[in-house]
């Protein structure tokens, strides 16, 4: 195998990845947001969940993509861990349908008919190509548009397994491929070699592909063949482990759930398969393999081992729960939600509290998001970052359950006083789970620090330090009205509102006169500007969640309305109060300037 045929080996695999990619994304789009709600939906038993995970993976020819779909419903809650066991057993089967799509070429290549040899590689790919560019070009419909996008990702597809079987048809002749090969007749190395190879392509389709293109050199045999797709199963898992990292506790159980099962699979198979074959010494061992008997093999290993395993979904989510345990402080910080029943809706006066006391607890979350992230940006750390991106999620949670639980409140009869209680919660816990979102980007600013050595002016760092502390201060007044109820403390907010907005906009002036005399580079710039506009707009949050108590207090104005009340009228001595927050924080030039201005 020489340079060139390593190149054609690569470019086919790249066509080969790129058609089931091109495939899935325009049958995705075709479906719209159907099967997403067909696999929420209709996954309440574990029949049910096999059978759709099947179908849906079979229609988007990717099975870590339908199990990383699964995650992101169990993470949301929408999905429980036993229904989303049993989708992803279906979607190991689904996966198996590219394989067979693929050894259609084989049957043509195998007749002499004109019938059969339209059925080759080259005459399906072609037929492929030419109706879906015909459909490209002359069809209006978006749907039709992407249907003929599928076709040509499917001739693309077919098109990458015939350059690869090019590539490597001339292997039968070399010695060093040949003593390679006797390697696989270990099926421990098999398996592992098809694990890692997998795991590098994520995509288990692919390395069956690769495989079938492989057996157009007639040396591939089925002990060496079997061991490889075991392997290519415990492989794909990757990208799907990787899809529950930051996820919540059932998030990263499901994301596991993935490799959990393709080794009970493989553990299952191979002592069965391997046991039989002790006794019984199958004939069949040293037989070369083709596309279609790979295709067969991949499906039958698949198909067996989830028929038996679907009747232990129950043990297994026992034990995966056991393999990921629950992180008490999570659990703890979560454990609110749990104040949110259902049957409660039908008492108004108490659902209504119940939320209250659900939104102090996604409260303090927000604020102790906030503050470590300030943290990091005097000194990173991985685990305070990691909490960060925690709380993150968690606070999202809140805000997802809340929101449902009051939004289905509102279809309840309620006074007055109830209602507009209920429209305050539903604004004030956007502004909460966006004060989370600014604590990430926070967060990942503080990496960039790390990570790039940037380093600030003395003076640029002064003034962000003084920023820190006034977000700190607003951050907390915000908070502690409204989970304390006292308005008095809410009327605080508003004056330093004003007065960060000062300071944000100092900071921005001097930021850039240290630019123009080069006192400061524009990389470091960038960092500055986001951190000023991430803390501009946290402060802008805690004046909302100031004004809806204030609004809950005093059953008063819109919140547009209210803010320039505080301010024109000197309402609850608002003059004083900025007053002494400028004196706080804004140097007397600076103040003097503001007045000048006004």
């Amino acid at each position: 195998m020489n340079f060139t045929d390593v190149i054609k080996l690569l470019g086919g695999v790249a066509m080969f990845l790129y058609g089931m990619s091109l495939m899935g994304d325009s049958l995705k789009r075709v479906a719209g947001n159907k099967l997403e709600l067909i696999l929420y939906r209709l996954s309440g038993t574990p029949l049910r969940g096999i059978l759709l995970g099947a179908g849906v993976t079979a229609v988007i020819q990717s099975s870590s993509a339908t199990s990383v779909m699964v995650v992101g419903f169990v993470n949301s809650m929408m999905m429980k861990l036993r229904q989303a066991v049993a989708v992803i057993m279906g979607a190991v089967i689904g996966t198996s349908i590219t394989g067979w799509l693929i050894a259609l070429g084989a049957v043509g290549s195998s007749g002499s008919l004109p019938v059969f040899q339209l059925l080759s590689t080259e005459g399906i790919s072609a037929m492929a190509a030419i109706a879906g560019i015909l459909m490209r070009m002359i069809c209006k419909k978006k749907t039709l548009i992407h249907v003929g996008d599928i076709l040509m990702g499917f001739a693309v597809l077919m098109f990458g397994m015939k350059t690869m079987s090019s590539a490597v048809s001339g292997l039968h002749d070399d010695p060093g491929f040949i003593s390679f090969l006797t390697n696989f007749n270990n099926p421990l190395l098999g398996i592992l070699i098809g694990m890692v190879f997998t795991a590098i392509l994520q995509s288990a389709s692919a390395s069956v592909g690769i495989l079938q293109a492989l057996s157009s050199t007639g040396l591939l045999t089925m002990e060496q063949t079997i061991p490889m797709i075991l392997g290519i199963a415990i492989g794909a898992s990757v990208p799907v482990i990787l899809s529950g990292i930051g996820s919540s506790v059932e998030g990263r159980r499901t994301a596991f759930a993935y490799p959990v099962i393709e080794i009970l699979r493989v553990i299952l198979f191979a002592a069965v398969f391997y046991g039989l074959n002790a006794f019984l010494h199958f004939s069949f061992m040293g037989e070369t393999v083709n596309m279609i008997s790979i295709a067969l093999i991949n499906t039958l290993f698949r198909v067996s081992t989830v028929v038996v395993l679907a009747w232990f979904i129950p043990l297994i989510e026992k034990l995966i729960i056991r393999l990921v345990p629950s992180n008490p402080e999570e659990e703890a910080e979560t454990e609110d939600m749990k104040r949110l029943e259902e049957r409660f809706l039908k008492y108004p006066t108490l659902a209504v509290e119940q939320t209250r006391l659900t939104m102090n607890k996604m409260a303090e979350l927000a604020e102790r998001s906030m503050i470590a992230a300030i943290a990091l940006l005097d000194t990173f750390d991985p685990k305070g970052y990691a909490e960060v991106a925690s709380l993150e999620g968690i606070v999202d949670r809140y805000e997802d359950k809340i929101g449902s639980y009051l939004m289905r409140l509102t279809g309840q009869e309620m006074t007055e006083t109830q209602n507009k209680a209920v429209s305050q919660y539903l604004r004030a816990i956007t502004d909460l789970e966006r004060i989370s979102d600014h604590a990430l980007n926070i967060a990942q600013r503080a990496e960039e620090i790390r990570d790039k050595k940037i380093k600030f002016s003395d003076k640029g760092e002064k003034e962000m330090q003084n920023l820190k502390t006034a977000i700190r201060e607003i951050l907390h007044l915000a908070i502690e009205s409204f989970v304390t109820g006292d308005a008095e403390t809410a009327y605080r907010v508003e004056p330093l509102e004003q007065v960060i907005d000062g300071i944000c906009r100092r900071m921005r002036e001097k930021h850039t006169a240290r630019l123009q005399k080069g006192k400061c580079t524009i990389g470091n710039g960038y960092v500055f500007n986001d951190l000023i506009s991430d803390f501009e707009r946290v402060s802008d949050h805690c004046s909302n969640i100031a004004i809806v108590q204030v609004e809950l207090e005093d059953n008063a104005l819109d919140v547009h309305e209210l803010s320039e009340v505080l301010k024109e009228q000197n309402t609850h001595q608002f003059d004083m109060y900025y007053e002494e927050y400028a004196e706080r924080y804004l140097k007397k030039k600076d103040r003097d300037k503001d007045d000048k201005d006004e």
